[in-house]
């Protein structure tokens, strides 16, 4: 499996790599420093992102700026940076979109700026291995998400338990009230052995309680329970203290009781001897008593919903005949709560016994470190950003390319044919303007003198004539109207 290093490093570097060619002209393979030999006619003018100035097309007039302009007032100010912050904050959304649209088509050079520029072929073999890098990750990525939805088998580790305690002596000469009493401090520690996790696991989230049961002779009925179990709000610890006044050395025992995930269950001493299990998942149970059924041809021959009970199964089950759908909800009353793991531990109050420690080792089933691996994999944004500033790069670079060429074929054309080539313009220019300004006709035509020698002229100027002297006439009787009244 590619780590997520390995990945995010590989794609990294085929974006540099991309990147550096399009910029530099730096073939795979090629010393350090060296170049593209250019090839035919130039590219075009300076412009950006090159440097120089903008390009604009002929024929459009520069943009000018005003000479003067009157300061806006402080609220106008405010109004108008507040509207440039939308503006800067909508682009940015805008850019965003954009780069979400952008494919692997539009990182694809022309073919004929590949015929131009042979040595582009090294850029189109990094393209195509990029493409190859991209459907590996994401086909690993497709098989760590299916291995991640199916149950991983849980590994087996011993978790070391420490129980030692310490014996505080009364002192008839201290002042506080803790000091003249003799006491004693049991603590429980523990860590789990050959731990090949990057984060140590608590003590505590290993268990899901702890009862200490001390002398109910010594303490009475009321105080001789130390309890502690899991809640939703619990804080994980890496141990347990216990701390009690006394001289005498106390017999306690300590019942815990693991934190099993998933949860098992002790099963039926019938069904324990049947199945040979004694603690386990009901996935597990459900698929033995399945394995049982099959190995003992219980499955009923005409209709395989049903199994026939053996003297077995009617003593666990009592009934002769049942469904197989019908297990788990019959396995209810058969699952008990697992046995917790009892010790019987003496706190000493000996003074030789101090720096004596009990060890335990229990076995735990803890998580596959590949799983959280697998897990960090998935959610790892390490390099992302920098290879979407690579990727935008490179979309960049392609246009601006594009754009060149794009002057370059003006030139050309210019260079072969120039008086052809302007007229051509001035038509496609003519076009332009009549679709930005809705121009109705033929303004070439109509700029010359023999366009209004045509027989319609002299309808045209009579009907021009007629309107005017209406319109001056009504204007009249109407100065009259007013006048009169």
């Amino acid at each position: 499996m590619a780590t997520e290093e390995t990945a995010g490093g590989a794609r990294k570097a085929t974006k540099s790599k991309l990147f550096e060619f399009l910029v530099h002209g730096v073939r795979p393979g090629m010393p350090s420093g060296a170049r593209m030999p250019h090839q035919g006619a130039p590219m075009g003018p300076p412009g950006p992102p090159y440097g120089g100035s903008p390009a604009v097309r002929p024929g459009l007039p520069s943009p000018v700026m005003e000479p003067s302009r009157k300061r806006p007032a402080p609220s106008q100010q405010v109004q108008q940076q507040q509207q440039q912050q939308q503006q800067q904050q909508q682009a940015v959304q805008n850019r965003a979109r954009n780069a979400k649209r952008r494919k692997m088509a539009d990182k694809i050079l022309p073919q004929r700026i590949r015929e131009l520029v042979p040595e582009s072929q090294a850029y189109m073999d990094l393209l195509a291995f990029e493409r190859k890098l991209d459907q590996t990750i994401m086909r690993k990525r497709v098989d760590i998400q299916e291995a991640l939805k199916r149950p991983m088998k849980q590994q087996k580790r011993k978790l070391r338990l420490y129980i030692s305690n310490t014996f505080n002596p009364a002192r008839p000469d201290a002042d506080d009230s803790d000091g003249s009493i003799a006491s004693w401090e049991l603590r429980v520690e523990g860590k789990l052995l050959d731990d090949p996790g990057k984060q140590k696991k608590k003590f505590s989230s290993f268990f899901k309680s702890l009862v200490i049961e001390l002398d109910k002779d010594l303490y009475g009925p009321d105080n001789h329970l130390v309890e502690w179990h899991r809640t939703p709000t619990t804080q994980e610890t890496d141990g347990f203290q216990v701390k009690r006044p006394g001289d005498v050395s106390v017999r306690c025992t300590l019942l815990l009781m693991l934190d099993y995930q998933p949860p098992q269950f002790k099963l039926d001493p019938r069904l324990a001897r049947l199945l040979g299990i004694h603690t386990q998942t009901r996935s597990c149970i459900i698929q033995a008593l399945w394995q049982y059924v099959k190995t003992n041809k219980l499955q009923d021959s005409h209709d395989k919903e049903y199994i026939n009970c053996d003297k077995y199964f009617q003593q666990i089950f009592d009934c002769p005949r049942l469904k197989f759908s019908e297990i788990p909800q019959r396995l209810t009353n058969l699952l008990l709560p697992p046995d917790p793991i009892v010790i019987n531990h003496v706190i000493s109050v000996d003074p030789n016994d101090q720096k004596k420690t009990a060890c335990y080792d229990i076995d735990v089933e803890v998580e596959d470190p590949l799983k959280s691996q697998m897990s960090s994999f998935l959610l790892s944004t390490a390099n992302q950003q920098e290879i979407a500033s690579l990727d935008n790069k490179i979309h960049e670079t392609i246009e601006s390319i594009n754009q060149l060429k794009i002057q370059r074929d003006f030139m050309l054309s210019f260079s072969r044919d120039p008086k052809g080539y302007i007229q051509d313009w001035l038509k496609s220019q003519s076009r332009d303007l009549k679709l930005m300004t809705d121009v109705v006709g033929n303004p070439e035509e109509e700029r010359r003198a023999a366009f209004y020698h045509e027989p319609w002229s002299q309808e045209a100027v009579s009907r021009y004539f007629y309107c005017k002297i209406q319109q001056r006439r009504q204007e009249l009787e109407q100065a009259l109207a007013v006048r009169n009244t």
